[in-house]
């Protein structure tokens, strides 16, 4: 289930500090902003901030409050753009949709937040805000590299999340009992594999290649015996 939007409140190092990333899962510092203002769905814009994208989050830190802070993992992030069109808002931003894991009729439009008592699952939209308008560009390249380290994980009919997805290495070890097999693919490719009932498709491909390589060699050899006995 997505995780949605959370508080931070906690910081590392001195002055106005940084977010804790998780480096033993191998979380990364991908870019820091300063300067950004965020917005939370229909309230205000909360100014000074500043933006750290990492490999795994989006994290948006007070300058001034030490005690504020937002962050949702990438993957709870469904959709990021660039928004310049000043009848949407009138700064040049990023635009993004966050998935909550809220239910539908749990959601509330309305900007009851405003009292302070911000409930973080009611919010579904996110916009950053640079102060340089130059630099929305570049953080929007910056959240299409993250996303790209972040895949959605597929589901089954189950429902339950599942990664299908097969390095170059991992098939070419399949085939690797016939050195003369024809399932080759590009070293630096990722090919996206489904499950076949309860089988491992990937492996049914490559044992299909496999068994049909055999069977030439199978009827290659019959055809040169009989070519010897005449």
């Amino acid at each position: 289930m997505a995780a949605g939007l959370r508080f931070v409140t906690e910081r590392a190092g001195g002055d106005a500090g940084q977010p804790f990333f998780d480096e033993d899962n191998g979380e990364e510092l991908m870019h820091m902003q300063p300067g950004v203002s965020i917005v939370l769905g229909n309230r205000p814009p909360e100014f000074p901030g500043t933006l750290y994208i990492s490999t795994k989050r989006v994290v948006w830190l007070s300058d001034t409050d030490r005690a504020k802070g937002y962050a949702v993992d990438i993957v709870s992030v469904s959709l990021h753009a660039v928004s310049r069109d000043p009848e949407t808002y009138p700064s040049p931003c990023i635009y993004a949709q966050i998935e909550s894991g809220a239910e539908d009729d749990e959601m509330d439009d309305s900007d009851s937040d405003s009292n302070n008592n911000l409930d973080l699952s009611k919010i579904t939209e996110m916009r950053l805000v640079p102060s340089d308008p130059n630099q929305v560009d570049t953080l929007f390249a910056i959240f299409c590299e993250c996303a790209e380290l972040n895949p959605d994980p597929i589901e089954d009919d189950d429902g339950e999340g599942h990664n299908w997805n097969f390095g170059a290495d991992q098939l070419e070890n399949e085939g690797s009992d016939d050195e003369d097999s024809e399932f080759t693919i590009s070293q630096n490719s990722t090919h996206t594999i489904g499950a076949n009932g309860n089988n491992d498709l990937s492996h049914s491909v490559v044992q299909l290649q496999i068994d049909d390589q055999r069977f030439e060699d199978a009827e290659e050899s019959e055809q040169n015996d009989k070519n010897g006995h005449h």
